[in-house]
């Protein structure tokens, strides 16, 4: 499964020397107070691609009082939501006007193909535009029916300094999921992208000041989640956290913001099903399962690492999967023709060798892959399929974060839905039949966000996003997005002359 990359040339050149980044505070390019920095290693080609200011606390409590003071103080909140669409809409136009530069950076940082890295670019242009809409339609509500001497109206506000905290596996695309909703509602924040890819979110500060954000509104923070996010979500001087990562750490943030009880919005892990019937669309359900579990090499929330298959055609649908996967090419993710780029780091790679090495010590078959492979140093891992998965397994029940299929069989419709919503995560289904009964009846009843009937992991910006159970609190995208990030206040307004005095209308006075 090696990618032969024999005659074929990179998209560009590997740097010479890291690119190098520094903080953005208060409008300001900056290096971390006490001086420190970090870089980055390609994963995929070994070489240093990233070198870094380090945020330490002191930076994140001068971000947070940069943010405090731009929203309390500063233009951005105040403006008509048809100026801060204005800006939201150049940022979207200023990110397509540099796919390539983005797309690279993300390569280098991430490992992932750049093919998919375009994509994601392109995508997270439209989400800039699409919040820019919901600027300019973002309102209340109001309420003539309570008496003729009353008027009841209803505010949307903006929550006022918002920290975004964004994970490596889609940094630029989940950073726009955020971001500009934020930003349309009139909110000011404090940014700080996984250490391990923030590129992107550094070259994205370069282009909001250029579309001119005014200084304060955005602040970026490279640095680790102890000391800068951990203080990100403590500082009683912010109001919301939005947070995509691992369950784990999405329970530790709402610990940790509870002190100050602050707003929390999760977007957290997943173990998704795709269930496949036997009177299915067979090569649709084939082409997309192999997509759903080998996309971004499985390092997604959305990832569809679980396949339940009818039992009538397990055996054959199973091994075509597998003669399928045997396709996927693996390797340099600067190639045009890769579709599988590299594990993140050497912590991810060993974590799903684990994951793997536990599911045949426990009685799974793994009928594919599992194995490292491609060139050079680069951390590639083979297309995985484990055959004869038990619902209890912990590679059944637990987010892989990798390119490994479980394959589990059911026999009726209810068996489907059972083992579907048997894990702590309800984040999204694929369901494929031909019947859109039982496609409709089992979508009702699966515990998930997002349940795709007769596809899998398309998105757009109209639809919400979000998990039920472990999988996180709150939505992304759809009109309502902008709204998460403001406060509800009610005005009642008491219309001429008060005639419902509690101890009996006062006397006339006369001068």
């Amino acid at each position: 499964m090696t990618l032969d990359i024999s005659g074929q040339t990179r998209v560009v050149s590997l740097p010479e020397a890291p690119r190098t980044w520094q903080l953005l505070i208060d409008g300001k390019w900056t290096e971390a107070a006490d001086r420190r920095r970090f870089d980055r290693q390609s994963p995929a080609h070994g070489v240093l691609v990233g070198d870094y200011a380090q945020a330490g606390a002191a930076d994140a409590d001068a971000a947070i009082a940069a943010a405090r003071r731009a929203f309390d103080h500063g233009p951005w909140s105040h403006l008509k939501g048809a100026e801060r669409a204005a800006v939201l809409r150049r940022v979207g136009e200023a990110v397509r006007n540099r796919i390539e530069e983005f797309a690279v950076l993300e390569v280098l940082e991430s490992g992932k193909p750049i093919v998919q890295a375009r994509a994601e670019i392109a995508g997270a242009a439209d989400l800039w535009d699409y919040a820019a809409s919901l600027a300019r339609t973002l309102h209340g509500d109001s309420y003539n029916t309570l008496g003729d001497d009353m008027l009841g109206l209803v505010l949307r506000e903006p929550i006022g300094v918002v920290s975004i905290i964004t994970p490596w596996n889609f940094p630029f695309l989940i950073l726009s999921q955020k971001l500009p909703f934020a930003l349309a509602a009139g909110c000011t924040t404090v940014v700080k992208p996984s250490e391990l890819t923030p590129g992107t979110t550094l070259l994205l500060g370069q282009l909001l000041q250029e579309a001119g954000l005014p200084d304060g509104v955005v602040n970026i923070l490279a640095g680790y989640g102890n000391p800068v996010g951990q203080r990100m979500i403590e500082h009683p001087d912010v109001d919301m956290v939005s947070f995509t990562g691992s369950t784990g750490v999405g329970k530790a943030v709402v610990r940790a913001s509870a002190e100050t009880l602050k707003k929390v919005s999760l977007e957290l892990g997943g173990k998704n099903p795709q269930i496949v019937f036997a009177d299915a669309d067979l090569e649709a359900a084939l082409d997309a399962v192999v997509f759903g579990v080998y996309f971004n090499a499985g390092e997604c929330c959305n990832s569809g690492s679980r396949l339940l298959i009818q039992k009538s055609i397990a055996e054959d649908f199973t091994a075509a999967v597998i003669e399928r996967a045997r396709k996927v090419l693996v390797g340099d993710p600067l190639l045009e023709t890769t579709r599988v780029g590299s594990i993140v780091n050497q912590a991810q790679f060993d974590k799903i060798r684990g994951y793997i090495d536990d599911a045949s010590t426990a009685g799974a078959v793994v009928r594919l892959g599992g194995r490292r492979t491609g060139p050079g140093s680069g951390l590639f891992l083979e297309p995985t399929v484990i055959d004869r998965v038990s619902a209890n397994m912990a590679i059944a029940q637990e987010e892989v974060f990798g390119p490994v299929l479980s394959v589990l069989t059911f026999d009726t419709p209810d068996e489907a839905v059972e083992l579907a919503n048997k894990t702590l995560f309800g984040l999204s289904a694929g369901v494929w039949t031909r019947d859109m009964d039982t496609a409709v009846q089992a979508a009702r009843r699966i515990q998930a966000g997002t349940v795709w009937l007769n596809s899998f992991m398309d998105g757009y910006p109209e639809l919400p996003f979000g998990g039920f159970k472990q999988s996180g609190l709150g939505r992304e995208l759809g009109r309502f997005a902008v709204e998460d990030y403001t406060e509800t206040k009610t005005l009642q307004m008491h219309l001429g002359p008060r005639t419902n005095w509690w101890l009996g209308k006062p006397a006339a006075t006369t001068t």
